[in-house]
């Protein structure tokens, strides 16, 4: 087996390791994938059958390079030929796989039909008679499903929301069981239930993947754990394959605790630790090593480059956000006419406002970008609500930008309605705005009371900001707080689910337009308009790109020459309630092992955010990965908790302190959770 050669002393030993369960703690670019695919060809190549070879991963590209790469191996290595692969695939197809064949156990036909998450958000509008926004609703339902928590069991759930939540939740799963239809969830949640009422039938699929593999095991959840358990009910051949150090979606349900408590929860398990990394310089992972090493809960694993040392890692330190985006723009312009790969090139933040500063910077240096994993600043979602508000004020023949505004924030005014309307309005040969506004009476008779009702409101409000912007002592600057104080846009997405990501990009553009304002009187609303859209439409004839995007959308690319901005506390890391430092971390270090040889961290003196300017010191993260030699924080707190504190835990909630213990440069705490005494990290806890 000539594949085995190129395997380095620990790959090769994960590769040829056949029964019991194995954890391959795999760091950032030590060869995981490679590892997996000769694994796989290595057990086919001793007659394993393919068809008992179960390999789990978390995106279908990864499933089809991992099976083209395994067959590849295999099609070189064996002098006889296999007539199909072993199966590859995500979690959610192989539940799909699954529920074909055993749906019946739930007394359900197998011709069921998947719905997207547009079709899951109708459904629930249709049965939801509160306040509460259907996307949140929604959102709520897939963590409870991801947390094996039922429409029966729902009300045990600890949310505010709960009785509102449980009696939509109970309809929703009604109304699928009676259309025979699944969500997305349900392709992880309705295996489960069935292995788990039917032993038989456990025992059965068990026995019939004999190995199984799961990469990106950090990334699993507690309904991916627990249906694991299931398929390996008659074995414990498990291989998983993920680096602790990696794991950044806690926020979305990972549970980091299945790749550090394997070992528990699987006896006798082999663990092999991959620590070559084939990706970065020797300077980019002792940075990478001394920042993660501030970790407490992980499992002790040390890069080491096969590529030598390197360029120093540069440390650049700005006035501001503008500057900060102006020198980086000027020095991958630079790159470019060195005739440097624009694919070699990325910028990467934390904060996805902090994205808009770099874009007008690239702009201006007319440099080509694409946003990996998200919309440009002035595409976002929230930020185009705020932007078509302006364009009607200060131009009522917009229909485009009216329709987009007129039922966000929710008004009750439907398609329907505004089609009724339109057409109407085309009738007249009057706009949108000049129809609503001139032909009340006429309206009150096409649309349902309620929309008419907001919807009047709605043109009166505008009618008069229009007026007072008309008047010459107004000052522009004060146009979006009129705005966002008569239509609440920044209330209506504080109550989604994705609020902390969407409110800072309001905040921001809010900052953005009054800065633009107070800095030069004379700028009319329409010029400013003008800019923002100049700003969108690049017109470079350039193919390629440079890539623009948050850490979170980085993991598992690489690039030659990486700047990573908004090194600051309360930037990176992100601080406050419930903010998860030790994940902020992880993103640090998957931030820097982005990078192969060029890196640059960059912080800024102060940034203009959420409405105002502020003065920051640079983040505990450059300290600790040795970088610099202070950044004026004091680490320790060390008049943070004393005994007899009350403290709020994420998952454990209040608790009184009963014991203050010094552990290098963090204290742990014993703590009495009504009875239940636990030791908790003092980074973890926040006073009540």
């Amino acid at each position: 087996m000539n594949f085995l050669k190129y395997l380095n002393e620990q790959q090769l030993e994960a590769t040829k390791h056949i029964d019991g369960p194995m954890l391959i703690l795999a760091g950032a670019g030590t060869g995981k994938t490679k590892t997996i695919t000769s694994r796989l060809a290595y057990l086919i190549s001793l007659g394993i059958d393919p068809a008992s070879i179960l390999t789990l991963t978390f995106t279908n590209k990864a499933a089809s390079e991992m099976s083209l790469r395994a067959m590849k191996l295999v099609r070189e290595e064996l002098e006889f030929p296999i007539s199909y692969p072993p199966i590859l695939s995500t979690f959610h197809k192989f539940g799909l796989l699954f529920l074909k064949f055993h749906i019946d156990e739930l007394n359900r036909k197998n011709n069921f039909v998947i719905i997207d998450t547009d079709d899951k958000k109708r459904i629930i509008k249709n049965l939801n008679n509160s306040n509460l926004q259907n996307r949140y609703i929604s959102n709520e339902i897939s963590r409870l499903k991801n947390s094996l928590v039922t429409a029966e069991n729902s009300i045990e759930i600890d949310n505010k929301d709960f009785e509102t939540i449980t009696k939509v939740y109970k309809k929703y799963e009604e109304y699928l069981i009676e259309n025979n239809l699944v969500d997305f969830d349900d392709l992880l949640i309705l295996p489960y239930k069935i292995l788990d009422a039917n032993d038989e039938l456990c025992k059965t699929i068990s026995t019939k993947y004999q190995y199984i593999m799961v990469d990106e095991y950090q990334d699993t959840n507690d309904l991916q754990y627990q249906l694991l358990k299931k398929l390996c009910r008659t074995h414990n051949n498990l291989c998983v394959v993920g680096d602790d150090d990696q794991s950044i979606y806690g926020w979305r349900g990972a549970n980091i605790n299945n790749i550090l408590d394997f070992s528990k929860d699987f006896k006798n398990t082999k663990i092999i630790k991959l620590e070559t990394n084939y990706r970065s310089t020797n300077q980019i992972l002792q940075a990478a090593n001394n920042l993660i090493s501030n970790n407490k809960s992980r499992m002790d694993k040390k890069l080491t480059s096969n590529k030598g040392s390197g360029p120093r890692i540069e440390i650049l330190e700005t006035l501001d956000e503008k500057q900060e985006a102006r020198i980086i723009a000027s020095r991958i312009s630079e790159l470019l006419k060195k005739k440097t790969n624009s694919k070699e090139i990325a910028i990467l933040f934390r904060i996805n406002a902090l994205s808009r500063s770099v874009e007008e910077a690239l702009n201006r240096e007319r440099i080509s970008y694409k946003m990996i994993g998200g919309m440009r600043f002035y595409e976002r979602m929230e930020v185009k609500d705020i932007i078509s508000y302006l364009r009607v004020i200060t131009n009522n023949q917009d229909d485009y930008s009216l329709k987009r505004i007129i039922n966000r924030p929710k008004r009750g005014i439907g398609k329907a309605s505004i089609e009724k309307m339109s057409l109407k309005a085309y009738e007249n040969k009057k706009t949108l705005y000049d129809y609503i506004k001139d032909n009340q009476n006429e309206l009150s008779s096409l649309i349902p009371k309620k929309a008419f009702n907001n919807i009047v409101e709605f043109i009166t409000n505008l009618e008069m900001i229009k007026s007072n912007i008309s008047n010459v002592s107004y000052d522009l600057s004060e146009l979006c707080d009129d705005i966002e104080d008569t239509y609440e846009i920044r209330k209506y997405y504080a109550l989604g689910s994705d609020a902390t990501e969407k409110l800072p990009n309001i905040d921001e553009f809010y900052a953005l337009y009054k800065d633009k304002f107070k800095s030069n009187p004379e700028l009319s609303i329409d010029e400013f308009l003008n800019e923002i859209t100049l700003l969108n439409d690049q017109d470079q004839i350039e193919l390629q790109s440079i890539s623009v995007m948050s850490i979170h959308a980085s993991k598992g690319l690489e690039f030659t020459h990486l700047f990573v901005i908004g090194y600051e506390e309360g930037f990176f890391p992100l601080l406050g309630e419930g903010s998860d430092l030790e994940e902020e971390r992880r993103l640090g270090y998957v931030a820097i092992t982005r990078s192969k040889e060029y890196l640059t961290l960059s912080t800024s003196k102060s940034r203009f955010y959420k409405g105002r300017r502020s003065d920051l010191i640079k983040s505990r993260f450059l300290q600790e990965s040795e970088l610099v030699k202070t950044t004026s924080i004091n680490f320790e707190q060390p008049n943070q908790f004393k005994k007899g504190d009350l403290v709020k835990h994420k998952v454990f909630g209040i608790g009184r302190v009963t014991e203050v213990n010094k552990m290098k440069k963090e204290y742990k705490l014993k703590i009495n959770f009504g009875g239940n005494i636990k030791d908790i990290m003092s980074s973890f806890l926040y006073k009540v």
